[in-house]
C-alpha cells in the first residue's frame, strides 16, 4: 500500500462545538486539541492508527456552497427512525437538497450546516484496537 487516509479535515468556525457534536453522533472521543483544532476518533485510537480520525480545524472564512464530499453514517444499535431522533436531539437538522421522498436515507446537516446522510442499514459498531 502506498498511502492510507489518516484523517478527514473539516474547516469550521467552532471546532469544539463540531467535535462535541460528532463525538456524540459517532461515539468518538477527543484525541488531541490545541488552541484552534480538535482531533477525534474511536476510543483508544491515535493519529495514524487503523481508524480514520476527524480533525476540526478553525477557519473564519469557510467555503460556501455544496462540497463534492460528505459523510454517510449508519446506526449500530437501533433502527434508522430511532437514530434519526437521536441525531436531531444532538443538534442535527433536516436538509432539503431536492430529495423525492422515496429515498432510503435522510439528509441532515451538523450545527454548522455540513451535510451528511443517515443511511438505512444497521452496521456493527467500531471496535477499539
Amino acid at each position: 500500500m502506498a498511502c492510507k487516509i489518516t484523517e478527514l479535515v473539516i474547516d469550521c468556525a467552532d471546532p469544539a462545538r463540531l467535535a462535541d457534536f460528532w463525538c456524540e453522533v459517532l461515539g468518538y472521543v477527543e484525541i488531541e486539541r490545541d488552541a484552534e483544532d480538535r482531533l477525534i476518533g474511536p476510543p483508544g485510537s491515535t493519529f495514524g492508527g487503523p481508524h480514520v480520525t476527524l480533525l476540526f480545524s478553525r477557519n473564519d472564512d469557510p467555503r460556501r456552497g455544496k462540497l463534492p464530499m460528505h459523510i454517510d453514517v449508519n446506526a449500530t444499535d437501533r433502527d434508522q427512525d430511532a437514530e434519526l431522533e437521536r441525531l436531531l436531539a444532538a443538534g442535527a437538522r433536516p436538509v432539503d437538497i431536492g430529495q423525492t421522498g422515496n429515498e432510503t436515507w435522510h439528509v441532515l446537516a451538523d450545527p454548522e450546516g455540513n451535510e451528511f446522510c443517515l443511511l438505512r442499514r444497521r452496521v456493527a459498531p467500531n471496535e477499539a484496537t
